[in-house]
């Protein structure tokens, strides 16, 4: 999430360069947030239906499960504008932005626990198990290979073309 690996130069300062991406950082965990809040949302109304008592231990315990992981994950995404708040205006920008990508990144990789915990138990209830873990791991693998696999290899897409000796 931070622009410091090789290519172009930008005309700015190293300020100026946390500063834009620590706004970059924001607009990204903006769009996230809002799917955390959804997803906290749903959890949160699953305790108060009809059918919520007839859950089994393992529904339940994925319930449980999954409601705190979203808690977690709303946690690290929130984290940086804290950081931020509590630390505005001492100069530690640079250290704020690094810190807050390490927590968004463990947010994504936690927020892909909750979606697949989610699944599992909604899949679980209509189905059954079998199907709702089978779920649950798909979601599991659509999620790691889109938020991880994907960037990894277009980031070894790149340094290959940057490496590639001209003509």
């Amino acid at each position: 999430m931070t622009d410091e690996g090789p290519g172009p130069e930008r005309d700015e300062t190293r300020m100026e360069r946390a500063d834009r991406n620590f706004v970059e950082l924001l607009q990204e965990l903006r769009v996230v947030q809002t799917g955390v809040q959804f997803l906290f949302a749903f959890l949160l109304t699953l305790a108060f239906t009809t059918r919520f008592p007839e859950l089994d231990s393992f529904e339940r315990g994925t319930y449980v499960t999954t409601l705190l992981l979203t808690v977690v994950a709303a946690g690290l995404f929130t984290a940086p504008a804290a950081l931020h708040r509590a630390l505005f205006g001492q100069g530690a920008k640079e250290r704020i932005v690094t810190v807050s990508s390490r927590l968004a990144g463990t947010g994504m990789a936690v927020l892909a626990l909750a979606l697949a915990g989610a699944v599992l138990l909604v899949v679980d209830v209509v189905h059954g198990m079998p199907e709702g873990i089978a779920a649950g791991a798909g979601t599991l693998l659509v999620c790691g290979g889109l938020w991880a696999l994907l960037p990894w290899l277009v980031g070894r897409g790149l340094s290959e073309t940057r490496n590639r000796p001209p003509g």
